[in-house]
């Protein structure tokens, strides 16, 4: 697995080629669509509130349409004697750059960032706050193993990226080892696997065709996220999402 791949640039697919394939359009819509980012670990016993809290967000009108959730699973508690298979070094990377970006002081678990700034309040609060400005409208559009990302918003001075990620729903560990050891964990919108590229400018935008991410695990539903960035810092611009036809 190799998140954050950068992928070969290419334009949209054309109709033609799509034409005898379902095709599944997912669209953040012209206001700004929140990302929510938990960065947790199977090995720490402060994570499954966490992990519940996010669960919760599956039955909120406003998922996909004002959020989109992610669970990044870190790796660095993996030393306390659980290995956590959903955690990748990078992602553990990811957070300690928002560190180095000034979204948060120091690098824990559970931690929760929306729009790319620390959310501390997620306890009290329950949903994020609502975004503010306009970000364009960030479309997607899923192709058997392609997604096609259309962005119309402005990428400033620097080239924007667009981030796919692969998310696994349902999911669940019987912990064996460390701080969580003896219960059953059940998590939602696992990060299983991102890929990243640079949009390319168009007459309307932004656009790139980018590969689905893969993963070898089993879940009993899987989603996806795409985000945008401006190719300087991690902090999202728009987002969208939404679960994928059965496969």
């Amino acid at each position: 697995m190799n998140p954050r791949v950068l992928l070969t640039l290419g334009l949209m697919l054309s109709a033609a080629s799509q034409a005898d394939e379902a095709t599944l359009v997912l669209s953040s819509g012209s206001e700004p669509v929140t990302l929510v980012e938990l960065f947790t670990s199977e090995g720490c016993n402060s994570c499954p509130p966490a992990d519940r809290h996010l669960s919760s967000l599956t039955n909120d009108d406003g998922l996909w349409r004002d959020y989109v959730p992610l669970a990044f699973h870190v790796d660095y508690w993996d030393y306390l004697g659980w290995r956590d298979r959903f955690a990748d070094a990078d992602y553990s990377d990811r957070q300690r750059r928002y560190a180095l970006e000034g979204g948060v002081r120091v690098v824990y678990t559970p931690g929760f960032f929306a729009g790319g700034k620390e959310w501390r309040n997620w306890r009290r609060d329950g949903l994020p706050a609502e975004a503010s400005g306009m970000p364009g409208v960030l479309r997607a559009e899923v192709t058997a193993d392609t997604v096609n990302v259309h962005w119309d918003g402005n990428g400033a001075d620097a080239q924007p990226l667009a981030s796919v990620a692969l998310l696994g729903m349902a999911l669940s560990s019987s912990v064996k080892a460390g701080e969580n050891r003896g219960k059953k964990l059940r998590h939602d919108f696992v990060v299983l696997d991102v890929r990243s590229a640079s949009l390319i400018p168009v007459e309307d935008g932004y656009a790139v065709s980018a590969l689905l991410p893969e993963s070898s695990v089993d879940a009993e539903q899987f989603a996806i996220a795409v985000w945008v960035t401006d190719g300087q810092t991690q902090a999202p611009l728009q987002a969208t999402g939404g679960y994928l036809p059965a496969r």
